[in-house]
């Protein structure tokens, strides 16, 4: 029996397909309304799974990026409910989502490992949820510090910060020249 656990079980999912698909910066991976054959796994770069608004808005309900499993919730689905909009250039793995069904009947670590992955991710769904009901820059970003221990990304992946608390990039810069304003007059 193998062990599946995150790298393991991303390893085991490749197994199940060779097919690796670029996409490029825009381009539909799937869209809403078309039939589930594959998932994704996403290997370089970042998709976003949108919805679009009676409103005509745009709800972003996932930011996939390399081992993330893209719409994941869609292996017993018939149809995909959203759309798939690579963000950046991107290259996935197309696995037919006949192995993946398989793989959960018939292999019990797999299923554990399935299970373990999407409760992960529901966790982290929730935690973006929290983050986006609160009303200000300030208060996003002191609970997303919260959630990882009060350290900031490097300043090239300020950006993905930015759209991980759904705030533009100059809200966040402005924020962080505050506080670091704040920080060296707090100084002794």
């Amino acid at each position: 029996m193998i062990e599946i656990m995150s790298d393991t079980l991303m390893d085991y999912i490749r197994s199940l397909s060779s097919k690796r698909k670029p996409f490029g910066a825009g381009q539909d991976l799937f869209n809403q309304g078309d039939d589930v054959e594959s998932l994704y796994l996403v290997e370089a770069g970042v998709v976003h799974l949108v919805r679009h608004q009676a409103d005509g808005n745009v709800a972003v309900l996932q930011r996939a990026s390399p081992g993330v499993i893209l719409a994941e919730a869609s292996v017993f689905s018939n149809v995909y409910h959203c759309d798939a909009v690579a963000v950046t250039e991107v290259n996935a793995t197309s696995v037919p989502v006949q192995s993946i069904r398989r793989a959960l009947r018939s292999n019990s670590d797999f299923a554990e490992g399935w299970a373990s992955y999407l409760s992960s991710q529901l966790q982290q769904t929730r935690k973006r949820a929290e983050i986006a009901s609160l009303k200000t820059v300030s208060a996003r970003l002191e609970s997303w510090l919260a959630w990882n221990d009060g350290g900031l990304p490097s300043k090239g992946e300020w950006k993905a910060l930015a759209d991980d608390i759904g705030v533009s990039p100059e809200a966040l810069y402005r924020e962080l020249s505050k506080r670091r304003s704040s920080f060296v007059r707090d100084r002794p």
